[in-house]
């Protein structure tokens, strides 16, 4: 018997990546892994602008990836989930063994605009 995906799994996990997928929610989820953090904090951490910073905190708010609270006169965010780092984690080991077939890889090419600079951490994955 021929076990089929559920696609609407399938699409629903896709979805979730997506969240992950773009370099500046990216940097976002990685710096909330640290703890709870300002907007100011984390445009400061990722090297986003606030206003950019804050459009991506609305998205990954928006799909719950993190939770938000006020605190006097600023809002202090962080993930939602535990598992979020979890999954960061395991995905910082998976690609620890696979990094250099990542980084050849030329079906998911980045824009040169997203790409990370020379000497940056992701780099340093790939080491």
């Amino acid at each position: 018997m021929l076990l089929q995906a559920n696609p609407r799994a399938i699409s629903l996990k896709a979805k979730l990546f997506r969240g992950f997928a773009d370099p500046s929610r990216l940097a976002i989820v990685e710096a909330l892994r640290r703890g709870p953090m300002t907007v100011g904090e984390i445009a400061e951490a990722t090297g986003l602008s606030q206003s950019n910073a804050s459009n991506h905190l609305r998205c990954l708010w928006d799909c719950g990836l993190v939770d938000r609270e006020q605190e006097g006169r600023f809002v202090r965010y962080r993930l939602s989930d535990r598992r979020i780092d979890t999954l960061l984690a395991l995905a910082d080991q998976l690609l620890a063994d696979v990094a250099s077939g990542v980084y050849a890889c030329t079906r998911y090419e980045l824009p040169a605009s997203q790409q990370a600079p020379a000497g940056s951490a992701s780099d340093a994955a790939s080491a």
